[in-house]
């Protein structure tokens, strides 16, 4: 794939991402898997890339109120040390690909058939709350070190499924616990001692940044001021299945050649 095309397509998923508090991870793995790079340089690619969108992300919805510290701290007291982990893991390029496209598939499937409308939040104590979402951070947090992605992908369905929180409030959160466990899992990706070092590829990425910058900020300033909340539900779901089926079918290649 030519990298001029390449790029445009990173401007694209990353502004479609972002205006749904997503940093697009899951399509980058996709676009940088389908053209050949070696699966293992991928996650840090795209965690970097990650970083750069959401940063946007994250200032535009605390400055719009849709993000608090107090409203992401459950989800990230367990993920940030579970995504170093997951990070530091090595695993084969079919289980990379076939445990990423199952999970945004079970992620799709379950916000399609199970639609939710929430205008604030709902009546979960706070208890419960904490007692929910440390555990569920830190499985995705894993999950998402792995497969090198943010994990905001996995966790707005399961908010979404409690009913605790608006789109737009759903946004915001996805986009800080994208933020904190890219940048722990890169760091994971970084440290695998005596492995394959992916810095080299990384400092080579540089155009990919710069395209996930600018669409990063187009996207994040869409969702957080001008997308209304059905579009912003509508476009997560279809964003998770889109690159789940690709995925799935790449993975179906590798498995019965």
């Amino acid at each position: 794939m030519p990298l001029l095309i390449l790029v445009g397509l990173f401007f694209l998923a990353a502004a479609a991402y972002a205006s749904v508090g997503f940093g697009g991870g899951s399509t980058y793995n996709a676009l940088l898997i389908l053209t050949g790079m070696d699966y293992r340089l991928v996650p840090a690619i795209t965690l970097s890339c990650n970083i750069l969108v959401v940063i946007g992300g994250v200032y535009h919805h605390m400055r719009a109120g849709h993000l608090s510290l107090s409203g992401l701290l459950p989800y990230i007291l367990l993920s940030i040390p579970m995504a170093w982990l997951g990070g530091r893991m090595s695993v084969s390029e079919q289980v990379f690909v076939g445990l990423l496209g199952f999970s945004l598939l079970l992620a799709a499937v379950q916000m399609l058939l199970k639609p939710v409308t929430v205008s604030g939040p709902g009546n979960t104590s706070t208890s419960r709350l904490w007692l929910t979402a440390v555990p569920v951070g830190g499985a995705i947090g894993f999950l998402a070190g792995v497969t090198g992605i943010g994990g905001g992908i996995f966790l707005a369905p399961v908010i979404y499924l409690m009913r605790i929180a608006s789109p737009r409030a759903v946004a915001g959160i996805t986009s800080g616990f994208i933020l904190v466990n890219s940048i722990a899992g890169l760091a994971g990706q970084l440290m695998k001692a005596g492995e394959f070092s992916p810095m080299a590829g990384v400092l080579e990425a540089w155009p990919l940044f710069i395209a996930v910058v600018i669409g990063g900020q187009v996207g994040s300033h869409l969702g957080a001021y001008k997308l209304s909340e059905t579009w912003i539900k509508r476009l997560t779901a279809i964003l998770i299945l889109y690159v789940a089926t690709r995925l799935i079918w790449r993975f179906i290649g590798m498995a019965f050649p």
